[in-house]
């Protein structure tokens, strides 16, 4: 999995995380105190060796003023550019965040460049990977707030934007929900019932929403449309759903079961659905549900046309070990997934040594926090520093 093939690397640091809790300690540094930009504090005691891996685990308990522990560690040791990956997999919730990455000592003057942090991988729960460039050097206040230059980017594996359902046996339906149980609110966008088309029909991403040769109609434009609410923060925008414009959207409630349902003017012969959900940030799609099933009712019950569900998939994090890389030159800073890169950026300040990071945290931007976060951990199998050879 190595860029560019393994001759072009020689291995000069590695924890495999085969040793005894001693040896640990002789090599990390853990955090013992609370944590004031997060919801927990984290300990010594919630890290841990077992079978030749390293979990840090979440508890549910009261310690350093803060309602739930977690675990964080750092290399004593620091690195210079290089290729750094780490193989592990998320904690097995929603609202937590599984961190691999660099960062240098705020207190310490950098010897070349800005202090900085390189965040090679913030995963979140179940397939969301965050790539984050900070420069720490460089506070400034805007509208009286303390902030800094932040490059961002976040990328959701499994998942797309665009649904677009064509069905091989045309139905006949009146009725037709889209039901979720993803964890907190999203957004939904142009729903689209269409009759069956011949010639096919348009992209789900495009604002062609019928045409006329052949006659393609868009029922969901016509139906009643009703939902299981809207976010609170908001008006309600369920016509949206509906209005022939990719661009505006449903958002959702963020507790409970999650609902739109369409009533056609009357009994259609429907060849194809499509729906988009998610928002776009700087390019890249965001939030979208990580489990739904579209059904349509047969005058006694409702009967399922089709599902999804990012767990059952390949990309759930949790379940599965994936590796994650930084490739970390003078010039460029290049980010992996799995051996392939996803992201590639110019390296303008980051020029000293740092420490590897570790860590795992609860927050409440990436998804419900809730008790099904207490026990869970996220495990680490190896962590691997390579320089060119």
């Amino acid at each position: 999995m190595l860029p560019g093939g393994p001759t072009k690397w020689k291995l000069v640091w590695s924890e495999e995380f085969d040793g005894t809790e001693a040896g640990l300690d002789e090599r990390w540094i853990s955090q013992n105190g609370p944590s004031g930009h997060i919801l927990c504090s984290r300990w010594r005691e919630n890290v841990s060796l077992k079978d030749g891996m390293l979990r840090l685990t979440n508890r549910k308990e009261k310690r350093g003023g803060q309602d739930w522990t977690s675990g964080s560690i750092r290399t004593k040791e620091k690195f210079l550019y290089g290729y750094f990956e780490c193989r592990y997999r998320y904690a097995a919730a929603e609202g937590t965040n599984n961190s691999f990455w660099l960062m240098t000592q705020n207190n310490e003057a950098p010897a070349k460049g800005k202090n900085f942090e390189i965040d090679i991988n913030e995963g979140h729960f179940p397939n969301e990977i965050n790539t984050n460039i900070h420069n720490w050097s460089d506070i400034m206040v805007v509208n009286g707030k303390k902030t800094h230059p932040t490059s961002s980017r976040s990328l959701s594996f499994g998942s797309r934007p665009d649904v677009n359902l064509p069905f091989e046996t045309p139905v006949r339906v009146r009725k037709i929900r889209l039901v979720s149980n993803h964890g907190g609110h999203f957004h939904l966008g142009e729903f689209r019932i269409f009759n069956v088309s011949p010639a096919g029909y348009p992209d789900a991403l495009s604002n062609q929403s019928g045409s006329s040769k052949p006659v393609l109609v868009n029922h969901a434009a016509t139906a009643t449309i009703r939902t299981s609410g809207h976010h609170p923060n908001g008006k309600d925008s369920a016509r949206n759903l509906a209005d022939g414009r990719i661009e505006t959207t449903w958002i959702t409630q963020p507790e409970g079961e999650k609902w739109v349902e369409f009533t056609l003017k009357e009994e259609q012969t429907i060849g194809c659905i499509q729906f988009i959900h998610g928002w776009k940030d700087h390019g890249h799609w965001k939030g979208m549900m990580n489990q739904y099933r579209l059904e349509h009712f047969d005058g006694r019950k409702w009967i399922e046309m089709a599902k999804f569900d990012i767990l059952d998939g390949p990309h759930n994090f949790a379940r599965d070990f994936h590796t994650y890389g930084l490739e970390w030159n003078e010039n460029e800073l290049v980010f992996h997934f799995n051996g392939k890169p996803i992201r590639r950026e110019k390296n303008t300040f980051c020029h000293s040594e740092s420490p590897v990071w570790l860590s795992l945290a609860i927050i409440g931007w990436a998804g419900k926090v809730s008790d099904a976060i207490d026990g869970t951990f996220m495990e680490v199998d190896h962590v691997r520093i390579y320089q060119p050879r």
